[in-house]
């Protein structure tokens, strides 16, 4: 086993009298992960935090991290670990852009990998040193709808969203549209509410909120793009099928398998970010890396379903669902 980095958690705004140090072997690369929600989130952060390790661990790489930052620190945090050397920095985020750029503008030598970036970021910088790596957000929303339209029985669903970002928007517009193509298939009808922004992706208080509302205009079936405020309202839907004595209000997790994590959990949309990460690593070793955009899609393995929860989901809609998913495979979904 290759050695590991003690990873130093940053909290809060990081400047540069704060810099993390550390002291790594001359011929290992290291990659520096920044985030403004926590890797212990139970969500996104966790996510992406774990999918970073997986492919350091593949590549041999070091690594480092900062969560819990506030947006004014985005810059000040990457530009600390940039004067100390890291040979990659990774943000798992479209939020991060403007501080990506402007950073990889003053160190040309690193690579800077941004999470959901857009697709013409990379040829924003004028160094060619940035790289967008881009789940298929359409994609997700549909994996997590076609069971949202399975499931639903109030013919109402919910989505909760940490900030108005283009992939957030996509996925919405997923989650409804095949939401809404599956149960029409099933002789039912679907309203998706509006969505609602924690515009802080660690506002857990958020979610508790967000859900207990939605409950009340009748959703029994959520997905969210939101990190702990979707820890957050998981929470709220627990409470309030206990409340009812069964379960039925149900969540659909992201971006990890996270079924079991809590009662109200049916399922899960998956982002094996890792590959993307991994990818990354492999194109900085060869010389390659900088100016493109890497995709993950349902069809190279980077996006699939999880398992769901069997002792809720009946088995005629396991079946429903798998085939579902296989059409969205094959490029046959709502054709």
């Amino acid at each position: 086993m290759k050695r590991k980095l003690i990873a130093m958690a940053v909290v809060g705004a990081m400047i540069a009298s704060m810099a993390p140090t550390f002291t790594a072997q001359a011929d290992t690369r290291t990659v520096a992960m920044i985030c403004d929600s926590s890797i212990s989130d139970g969500g996104w952060g966790m996510a992406c935090y774990n999918a970073m390790m997986d492919a350091a661990e593949e590549c041999g790489w070091e690594t480092m991290y900062s969560d819990s930052i506030a947006q004014s620190s985005y810059y000040d945090t990457i530009v600390s670990y940039c004067d100390l050397g890291v040979d990659m920095i990774y943000a798992p985020g479209n939020q991060y852009t403007d501080a990506i750029l402007q950073a990889a503008e003053e160190y040309p030598e690193i690579a800077f990998a941004l999470l959901n970036g857009g697709e013409s970021t990379p040829e924003k910088a004028v160094n060619g040193n940035v790289s967008s790596l881009l789940p298929d957000a359409t994609q997700i929303g549909w994996i997590a709808g076609a069971l949202a339209g399975l499931m639903t029985e109030s013919g109402t669903i919910a989505f909760i969203g940490g900030m108005e970002l283009d992939t957030t928007l996509a996925k919405y517009a997923g989650y409804g549209e095949a939401a809404s193509f599956v149960a029409e298939e099933h002789g039912k009808s679907v309203t998706l509410l509006d969505p609602v922004y924690s515009g802080d992706f660690s506002a857990s208080d958020k979610g508790l909120e967000f859900a207990k509302a939605m409950m009340d205009e009748g959703a029994d079936v959520f997905f969210g793009d939101a990190s702990a405020v979707d820890s957050g309202a998981r929470q709220a839907i627990d409470e309030a099928n206990e409340e009812n004595g069964e379960i039925t209000v149900y969540d659909i997790a992201q971006p990890a398998d996270l079924l079991g994590q809590n009662d109200c959990v049916i399922g899960s949309q998956v982002t094996d970010n890792a590959v993307l990460i991994e990818l990354s690593m492999k194109a900085v070793e060869e010389g390659e890396f900088g100016g493109e955009t890497l995709y993950g899609t349902l069809q190279n393995g980077v996006l699939s379903a999880g398992a769901l929860n069997e002792e809720i989901v009946p088995v005629d809609v396991q079946e429903e669902y798998a085939a579902y998913i296989q059409q969205m495979e094959d490029g046959t979904f709502m054709s």
